[in-house]
């Protein structure tokens, strides 16, 4: 499925360079056409060197923990003051790509800019582990930071990584469990049924596309549907934290983020809804100094930095 050429002219300019780099190192389709798993972990651990890896910054103290057996990756500013807020961080990747090496630049920079500590989750990956495994690793993460961490804790889920944020939280609510004080989504991975008017017409951009999306649901659902694994599908939003929802206006994922914004705010949660004109999924990271992406992450830090209470150390 491709995109026409009114929407493609409609791509930020800076992040539109970047995509044409992109081509230029994987081919006409970019990502976008690689259907076998395997081949796009591959390819996408090459550009990460090349056009997307962001470096880890000096002055944050990084270790890793073992929450039975799953890793959970802690950053922490030189020169926090305790008691420091916490920042739960779930990456992206569809379910079936990404890590916490892959994000390890990312988180860093974001405890260094909120002025916080994040916590990073290694979950795990379909196909190889389905549904609910990665969820299970969230939720299970999550726990840990909120017995480490009695104060306010947020949650940060990009992507894929918003999808699980808000399975965790769904899950620990029906639970009835302590849940954070905060929720980030960016660009959350939301609806299986991948039906939306933005997921047939913002693909074939050459990051991420409507096929890759209908692949990747499969390789985590496998044949197990429910609001824990998609949540668009959850019926009742009521107990939600106070939310941030951001999204491009050319997002894939734009019409299901704008949807949860929708029912939170129906549902009685604060919402905060940011949508970003020219902005398309995975853009940010494809280009994350250009001007959109630098006000994109301004906004989502200056909202950390009010819900936790925090100063930026960066």
């Amino acid at each position: 499925m491709g995109v026409t050429g009114d929407v493609a002219d409609r791509i930020d300019p800076e992040v539109r360079a970047r995509l044409e780099q992109l081509r230029a190192l994987v081919g006409p389709g970019g990502l976008a056409g690689i259907e076998d798993i395997p081949e796009r972990r591959r390819r996408q651990a090459e550009l990460a060197a090349t056009v997307g890896h962001k470096p880890r910054p000096e002055g944050v103290e990084v270790r890793d923990h073992a929450v039975g057996d799953l890793l959970v990756r802690t950053y922490r500013p030189a020169g926090l003051a305790e008691p420091a807020p916490w920042l739960y961080y779930i990456h992206g990747g569809g379910f079936v790509v990404g890590s916490v090496a892959g994000d390890d630049g990312k988180a860093a920079t974001l405890a260094l800019d909120v002025g916080c500590v994040v916590a990073s989750v290694e979950y795990r990956l379909a196909p190889e582990h389905p549904y609910p495994a990665a969820l299970d690793d969230c939720v299970r993460g999550l726990r840990w930071v909120l017995d480490q961490h009695p104060g306010p804790v947020a949650v940060h889920g990009s992507s894929a990584g918003g999808g699980l944020a808000v399975a965790s939280v769904l899950r620990e609510r029906d639970e009835g469990n302590r849940l954070p004080a905060y929720l980030m989504l960016v660009s959350p991975m939301l609806d299986d049924r991948s039906s939306s008017r933005s997921a047939l017409v913002n693909t074939g951009f050459g990051a991420w596309s409507y096929e890759a999306n209908v692949q990747a649901w499969r390789a985590y659902l496998g044949d197990r549907v429910s609001p824990y694994a998609a949540p668009a599908r959850a019926h009742d939003l009521t107990g939600f934290p106070p939310t941030y929802v951001d999204t491009g206006d050319l997002d894939l994922f734009r019409d299901e983020s704008l949807e949860l914004a929708r029912r939170l705010m129906w549902s009685g949660v604060p919402v905060e809804l940011h949508v970003h004109a020219g902005a398309i999924h995975g853009g940010e990271s494809l280009a994350p100094r250009a001007a959109l992406s630098v006000r994109a992450r301004s906004l989502r830090v200056a909202a950390l930095g009010r819900a936790l209470g925090a100063e930026p150390l960066s």
